[in-house]
């Protein structure tokens, strides 16, 4: 587990690290891993930060998600229409854009997580955090 610390604010979001010690990772596996990449850990490996702060908190990443997705909707549809022009049946835009989608998927859906907890959680980087070394390793995670 990669436990050096993110420079700035938008480093950590970035990685998908805590928002507290930026040094902890908030998913348990690669976005790759298809049947895992949606569980979390519970709290953060480096600092024990609580990643649900309160009972259904995720639920708010459904909004940011739908956001996301209408933004990669809409770049997906401009992007083929600079690439292959005008004349393109409206059946090529649907296929490419559902596509795009569930392609894109576990990145929304762990993008959605991380503005959440990164912008709009109680959670704030604590600069005075002094790690001690240890990685605190935990079996329960939030799927």
């Amino acid at each position: 587990m990669c436990t050096e610390k993110a420079s700035s604010k938008f480093d950590a979001f970035r990685q998908f690290k805590c928002p507290k010690c930026r040094r902890g990772k908030m998913f348990t596996h690669s976005v790759f891993n298809l049947g895992k990449f949606q569980q979390m850990h519970r709290h953060c490996p480096v600092c024990e930060v609580n990643f649900e702060p309160e009972t259904g908190f995720y639920w708010g990443a459904m909004y940011i998600s739908y956001a996301v997705s209408v933004a990669m909707s809409f770049t997906i549809g401009v992007a083929i229409r600079v690439v292959f022009g005008e004349g393109l049946d409206i059946n090529v835009y649907i296929v490419s854009i559902i596509a795009g989608m569930i392609l894109f998927a576990p990145v929304s859906f762990r993008l959605s997580r991380a503005i959440l907890l990164h912008f709009i959680s109680p959670i704030k980087y604590d600069p005075d955090f002094e790690w001690d070394g240890v990685i605190h390793e935990e079996k329960d995670v939030i799927n």
